[in-house]
């Protein structure tokens, strides 16, 4: 990546902004000039889009929100990785919320599966989950606080085995709401209270942060965030909180650079780009646009040192630090004389050198009492979190509907938890919670019943010889249900027949389940007959390909299958609801004798000749609906038996032709190809002689 040169200038002169003609006409289209900033931005090119911006702003407002894609570049630019989370392998990280980094306090499982505490998804702090970067609109950062519902497993198990960090959760949700009242005294007083009894509480460290700066004592709120910020380098909200606190003291420049990192730790992190965008706003007005604070922006997002460990981020600020710009001799721009309220970016913090890393800390005053308990309080580990033997149960892992061990966990937005299978089983009979009857219309159209790792992970590790039985269980009952030739699914509709099209309209709970078991195994198959008022479903069917499926919102479906094998029943019974059997294939007896199969070969090729001339003396609409349905007949084959079912278009004349289905089902039923064609034949001769009505 190219260095941007601190000597460049990258805006214009105002008055030649002014001059410039963007069209034949001579007047400044700002659409025009937006549109090109953005397309600076989304190709890196950050001086000219800077410049860009601030030329479309002087012709008018622009709100902070279009800034984005320039936020995105400077964020591109900035050369490095970020450094990996060093607690990404902690044995307890499972009890850990994947944002905050802390004790997963009132866990709320979002719609990809991942759980985080309430507190993080509450203050819209996350737009995309920081595991698998799914966007989860629905559940983070939209929902009002009422509808957070946390995981009623998950949380109980954490209060059941690990009482002292949930009451210390507690407690510290309870200063948070202080703070939120602004009782900033009493969420003072309570958060010292919960760092006395316990250092090492980051939390709690960066809420006596907040009833700091909600006092108006910016430097003791610093210095906490200091300490938070060094023992949690890569927690993006540390950072956040540092660069609200050092905006509000003025230091404009220094808030920017830390809003910048707590991006380059989350892209996705709103609050802080918002931050971002706003301070970019107020420097790239006309008032305070000149090529010295463009330059440092610049040079900001060139600088190779905000991905990396950052001892910048960690400087402490001082009220009046001097310059490094200032201090260069060799400078060709002459510092800008102070004005009240000017916002303008401080060159020591943005223009930096690879050489300049290690930099000096500039010190606030502080007691050495507390210097003592802030270093104590950044010394301290999180205690490693390990369930007591004595209060692990497999019963707190069954499923409340099958009342065995869960498999494949799924949590509703209600907070419950269910194997999925059983979840969905409900869900086909009517689209509400089985415990509390919350409504889970919109869970049931989203289709995305994800698992929750979490608790797949515990049961893993603490009942490794339950969850192996479980699986050993699942594994059994998926290949009872592949069996293809004993208990096979029936489908109890219509005639089908081999490879001809049967789509379906799916509404009935039980065929719900059975085309969702039929996927799950792999098949993809199951057995098509017409009822019977005596047997339940006729001796004679077909197998039934499913090619594709797609789900309605309220559960239903339309599923596109194709005809397969024909078969015969042995013996009937019933599945969870749903009509099963064992079955024979049937295939057709093979003619061997040369001179029957010329005399089959003549017979095939004269009835195909007639079905053509049936179907070309069908009125249009007709034919529409046979081609729409049915699809156009099947080409004439070479070799009349190559398959095991004979040629493709006796099939699809059968499935077109006006009969009654018990005919059909008589047709299906033979063995013979030759008398197959010479019931088709006897129907055709039929049709042809019915005089037109």
């Amino acid at each position: 990546m190219s260095v941007l040169h601190s000597d460049s200038r990258i805006f214009r002169d105002p008055s030649l902004c002014r001059e410039t003609t963007w069209d034949e006409g001579g007047c400044v289209d700002q659409i025009f000039i937006l549109q090109k900033a953005f397309m600076l931005a989304s190709e890196n090119r950050v001086k000219e889009a800077l410049d860009s911006f601030s030329v479309a702003l002087q012709y008018g407002p622009v709100r902070p929100q279009q800034l984005s894609a320039l936020v995105d570049s400077i964020l591109r630019n900035s050369s490095g990785n970020t450094p990996s989370d060093s607690c990404s392998g902690d044995s307890s990280a499972v009890f850990t919320c994947p944002s905050c980094r802390g004790f997963l306090c009132e866990p709320v499982t979002v719609a990809c599966g991942h759980s985080y505490c309430k507190r993080c998804l509450r203050r819209h702090l996350i737009s995309k989950c920081t595991l698998c970067q799914e966007t989860t609109d629905a559940a983070i950062g939209t929902e009002k606080v009422g509808t957070l519902k946390p995981n009623v497993i998950l949380n109980y198990l954490l209060e059941k085995w690990f009482p002292a960090e949930t009451k210390r959760c507690k407690v510290i949700g309870e200063i948070e709401d202080l703070s939120r009242r602004r009782l900033f005294d009493k969420a003072l007083a309570l958060a010292n209270e919960v760092i006395e009894s316990g250092p090492g509480d980051m939390l709690a460290l960066a809420y006596r942060a907040e009833a700091y700066a909600g006092l108006g004592s910016y430097e003791s709120a610093l210095n906490d965030l200091e300490v938070l910020c060094e023992s949690s380098p890569h927690w993006p909200e540390g950072y956040f909180r540092k660069g609200n606190v050092l905006r509000k003291m003025g230091h404009v420049d220094d808030a920017l650079q830390v809003f910048l990192h707590c991006l380059a730790l989350d892209a996705d992190f709103i609050l802080a780009r918002k931050e971002v965008e706003k301070i970019l706003y107020d420097l790239l007005l006309p008032a305070s646009a000149d090529a010295r604070l463009a330059q440092q922006v610049a040079d900001l997002s060139s600088s190779s040192c905000l991905p990396r460990k950052m001892a910048l981020v960690n400087t402490q600020v001082q009220a009046s630090p001097p310059s490094l710009l200032d201090q260069k001799e060799d400078c060709d721009v002459p510092p800008p004389p102070p004005a009240l309220g000017e916002l303008r970016l401080r060159s020591s913090t943005l223009l930096l050198t690879p050489q300049d890393q290690d930099l000096p800390k500039r010190k606030l005053p502080v007691s050495a009492e507390g210097r003592s308990k802030l270093l104590r309080q950044e010394d301290a580990t999180v205690p490693s979190r390990g369930v007591p033997r004595e209060l692990l149960e497999a019963s707190d892992f069954e499923c409340s509907l099958c009342i065995r061990l869960f498999y494949e966990p799924v949590t509703t937005p209600c907070g419950h938890t269910f194997c999925r299978s059983c979840l969905e089983r409900c869900l086909d009979h009517a689209p509400q919670c089985p415990l509390c009857k919350d409504s889970l219309r919109e869970f049931l159209a989203s289709k995305k019943f994800s698992v929750t790792p979490v608790l797949e992970t515990l049961m893993k590790t603490l009942l490794p010889e339950e969850y192996l039985e479980r699986l050993r269980s699942h594994s059994e009952e998926m290949e009872e249900l592949s069996n293809l030739r004993r208990g096979v699914p029936m489908f109890i509709c219509t005639m089908a027949y081999p490879t001809v099209p049967c789509p379906l309209h799916v509404f009935e709970p039980r065929y719900r389940l059975m085309v969702r078991r039929c996927l799950e195994t792999g098949t993809r198959c199951f057995g098509m007959c017409i009822s019977d008022p005596q047997k339940g479903f006729v001796d004679y069917g077909c197998m039934l390909q499913i090619r594709c499926v797609h789900f309605l919102p309220d559960g239903r479906s339309v599923v596109d299958t194709v005809g397969g094998e024909r078969f015969r029943v042995l013996a009937r019974g019933m599945r969870d609801g749903y009509h099963i059997a064992d079955i024979e294939y049937l295939e057709d007896v093979k003619v061997t004798d040369a001179e029957e199969m010329l005399k089959l070969q003549e017979l095939h090729d004269q009835v195909y000749r007639q079905a053509h001339t049936w179907f070309g003396s069908l009125e249009p609409r007709f034919r529409d609906q046979i081609l729409q349905h049915f699809g156009p007949m099947p080409a004439r084959e070479i070799d009349i038996q190559a398959t095991a079912n004979g040629p493709a278009c006796c099939w699809w004349l059968l499935a077109v032709l006006p009969v009654d289905p018990r005919y059909q089902l008589s047709v299906l039923s033979l063995l013979s190809l030759r008398e197959r064609l010479l019931k088709i034949q006897q129907i055709l001769t039929y049709l042809q002689n019915v005089p037109d009505p």
